[in-house]
């Protein structure tokens, strides 16, 4: 959070480019442990740190705050998802929550 704001924004990047690929660099050494079942990763994730590299930090922010906006999401849907899957007796309940949200985003532009 800059200085001198009262709001706390958690959707705003504020990590520098180097934070990130050292994020990406832990990954891949994680993953080069065992390069013959992580093969395809090592390559996605390669592609990821090579578009940090090569992208200016305002490109960055922008991207990432959005990568962190959709993860939310993601794992909002991931979790109807996986109470589908499982017949809990809440997931319909869920479902319907997201439906009504589905019409107030088309209304207002926002998901949540």
């Amino acid at each position: 959070m800059k200085k001198g704001r009262k709001e706390f924004d958690p959707d705003e990047l504020v990590l520098s480019q180097n934070q990130i690929l050292e994020f990406c660099d832990k990954v891949l050494t994680k993953w080069k442990g065992d390069p013959n079942q992580k093969r395809s990763n090592i390559v996605a994730m390669t592609a990821v740190r090579n578009s940090v590299y090569w992208s200016d930090e305002e490109s960055l922010k922008a991207i990432w705050s959005e990568i962190l906006k959709w993860t939310f999401e993601l794992m909002y849907k991931n979790a109807i998802a996986q109470a589908k899957e499982e017949n809990l007796e809440w997931s319909p309940i869920l479902e319907k929550l997201e439906k009504k949200e589905k019409s107030i985003s088309y209304e207002t532009g926002i998901w949540y």
